[in-house]
């Protein structure tokens, strides 16, 4: 298996797919941000704003977030967010 390396590159792909979907979660008053991205090509976000205790942070995440990621970087295999609130 191939080494990726994450270099500026890389991070602002990353960023460039965030940045599709940052005016939705914007408009509902929150907003994500990189922490890393792991050797196991798992990116992980902080979910902020009104993201990181909506009930729905983690359908959002899934359904849009990791969606865009994935399809724009596809050497990306998960998204996980480190604070996201858990369904009830």
């Amino acid at each position: 298996m191939a080494t990726i390396n994450v270099d500026n590159d890389f991070l602002l792909r990353i960023e460039s797919a965030l940045d599709q979907i940052r005016p939705y979660l914007e408009a509902d008053g929150g907003n994500v941000k990189v922490l890393e991205v792991t050797d196991d090509m798992t990116l992980k976000l902080e979910l902020l704003g009104a993201c990181g205790t909506c009930p729905m942070s983690t359908m959002t995440l899934k359904a849009g977030v990791e969606q865009s990621v994935l399809k724009a970087v596809p050497e990306i295999r998960a998204v996980e967010a480190v604070n996201v609130t858990p369904l009830a």
